[in-house]
């Protein structure tokens, strides 16, 4: 058995006073594929940060093998010292690593390296700190929430690279089926200790359900056991003393153990401040067309919403969907067609990117708005600590500034203020992002039983199939068409999924970055044994002297890139050699693939 790469031991940290890991233990093997669950604030991305280095525990221990390369991508990568997204990644490479890596890695999440990073988008930002953790071929990788802001074809895109990525991986994710495909092992964070199981994400909910049944059974015992031992001091200590010595001390630490029992942390109790009842129309687009400059966004569409409708918004960043949204919502008017909006309309919107929260603001005033301590639900006025309680936050969070609050715990105070405001309209856009598992599962509920109109924007595909009734979905050119049912109901009447359609540059195979994310070939996906044509058999005959070629042209490329001064004194020669290398890796990928297919249909392996 191989030694682990990575082991954690007996870690314990206490934040801001309350105690955050209480002996949590984390063990990473050669081949772990480990998903690392838990609540908002149980301390995942913690743990992680300690498994990555960069914090030190307050007690326990943390061993790294010294030759693995460890490497962690954090949900907000910094980039302000760094002027070009080439510049960040090359910083990603080992000492003795080539720099044209970097820029081939980059060309395969659709990137130039010559993006400025202050301005990049939220799923451009995710891409290039991606391919900055993936670019030296690290032994482990630790991910901590790596969908969050990309677009659905990126996230089918990072998922079969890291299905095919020959490190441990270590990931943190409210994507369910991310999870599912990509876990073999599961470590769950519960009330500051890492309990695991070697099963996927996939059996994960039945095993903690067990778990806690478990639990509850030996808190009983234990009560019982308390009970009676109390009943025997009640009755007078009789006996020899030494035993009397013995029970009284057991008696002392059983009450001790329930003093410290840590209860399992409660739900968060979503309730939508309620609006007057909608007319049956809520939205009607008829043609409506809308284009930037030369760039059409939306045309021809033609859409009804009614009353009740949960329709999905899906397609890739960039595509259009707060165009659309803002379209539908009457906020942009459109170049061609007309847009009805239906009567007695109260919308609330909430907006992924929280730009409205301002990083001083206490957790009060941001769910009051600054106007006292009252919060108005369904007409009643509820304190705001009270209503902080229903999406669990202490009583002590309550003059907290916003800043010191985890991803989760931000996105939880922008969905308690979004919930309080009246509506018969909620408009979502990614509402899913940093949102635990057990939170999701109620906000699904929530919006089940709401009873107005709900637009969500999400690339959450679990979560579009439990909520939205229709999908809309980009289909380039500004195209848009509505597919009755969820995300499995889309791909099925669709025939594809959303990667194949977009064509965006990012989306191509995955063979162009085979020598990076080290994608192996799968046999098993070959075609079966059958007779060859002639031009199969002169194919068969002919590729190993075309591979043999694509080998010698990439070695003599990978000589030309070795020369350190090369980017800066000739950069068009670097840029031209680095686009020439990447082509003919993907053709030598191709040509591999197709020998092997051709190989094993001639029934020659």
């Amino acid at each position: 058995m191989a030694p682990p790469l990575l082991t954690l031991k007996n870690i314990h940290l206490t934040f801001g006073g309350h105690p955050l890991l209480t002996g949590a233990e984390m063990t990473v093997a050669p081949g772990d594929r480990i998903c690392l669950v838990g609540r908002n604030g149980s301390g995942k991305s913690t743990l992680l940060k300690i498994a990555a280095g960069l914090i030190a525990p307050d007690k326990g221990e943390r061993f790294a093998h010294p030759n693995a390369v460890i490497r962690y991508l954090s949900q907000e990568p910094d980039f302000s010292a760094y002027p070009t997204t080439l510049a960040y990644v090359e910083a990603g490479l080992k000492p003795l690593d080539p720099q044209y890596l970097a820029y081939t890695m980059l060309a395969d999440f659709g990137m130039t390296g010559e993006e400025d990073p202050s301005r990049l988008s939220g799923g451009e930002a995710r891409r290039v700190a991606l391919a900055r953790e993936l670019v030296c071929k690290p032994d482990v990788l630790l991910l901590d929430e790596p969908t969050n802001h990309l677009d659905l074809p990126a996230i089918l895109w990072l998922e079969d690279a890291l299905k095919s990525f020959r490190g441990a991986l270590v990931l943190v994710s409210h994507d369910r089926r991310f999870l599912e495909a990509l876990s073999n092992t599961t470590v769950w964070i519960d009330r500051g200790v890492a309990r695991r199981t070697s099963q996927g994400f996939s059996f994960f909910e039945e095993w903690r359900d067990a778990v806690l049944e478990e639990e509850e059974t030996n808190w009983h015992k234990l009560d019982r056991k308390i009970a009676r031992e109390n009943e025997w001091m009640h009755g007078g200590v009789t006996g020899r003393r030494k035993r009397n010595v013995r029970r009284v001390a057991e008696l002392r630490a059983m009450r001790e153990e329930k003093r410290n029992k840590r209860e399992v942390q409660g739900n968060v109790n979503l309730q939508a401040s309620e609006g007057g009842l909608s007319g049956r129309l809520v939205f009607e687009a008829n043609g409506v067309s809308k284009s930037f400059g030369a760039r059409a966004i939306v045309s021809d569409l033609s859409l009804r919403v009614l009353r009740g409708d949960r329709l999905g918004v899906i397609g890739p960043n960039g595509a259009g969907k707060t165009t659309l949204l803002k379209l539908l919502t009457g906020t942009l008017d459109p170049d061609e067609g007309t847009v009805r909006l239906g009567t007695n309309l109260e919308l609330v919107t909430l907006d992924q990117r929280r730009d409205e929260l301002n990083p001083e603001w206490t957790v009060a005033h941001a769910m009051t708005g600054g106007r006292g301590d009252q919060v108005i639900i369904n007409g009643q006025a509820r304190h705001v600590a009270s209503y902080m309680k229903d999406f669990l936050f202490t009583s002590e969070q309550t003059r907290s500034p916003l800043r010191v609050l985890s991803g989760g715990e931000r996105a939880r105070v922008m969905l308690a203020r979004a919930l309080a405001k009246p509506s018969n309209v909620l408009v979502l856009d990614e509402p899913t992002n940093d949102l635990d598992l057990e939170t999701l599962d109620l906000l699904q509920e929530l919006l089940a039983a709401y009873p107005g109109t709900v637009i969500l924007v999400s690339h959450d595909r679990d979560f579009l199939d439990r909520v939205v009734t229709s999908v809309i979905a980009a289909e380039g050119d500004g195209r848009w068409v509505e597919y009755p049912g969820g995300y499995s109901d889309m791909l099925a009447q669709r025939g594809a999924d959303l990667a194949r359609g977009g064509g965006a540059k990012r989306d191509k195979p995955a063979e162009a970055s085979a020598q990076l994310i080290a994608q192996p070939i799968q046999p098993g996906a070959a075609t079966a044994k059958r007779k060859l044509s002639f031009k199969d058999k002169h194919a068969l005959e002919t590729l190993p002297n075309t591979i043999a070629g694509l080998e010698a042209d990439i070695a003599k490329m990978e000589a030309t890139l070795a020369d350190p001064e090369l980017f800066s004194k000739e950069p068009s020669k670097y840029r031209a050699t680095t686009q020439m290398l990447a082509e003919c890796q993907a053709k030598l990928a191709s040509a591999e693939e197709r020998w092997l297919e051709l190989e094993v249909a001639s029934g020659s392996t």
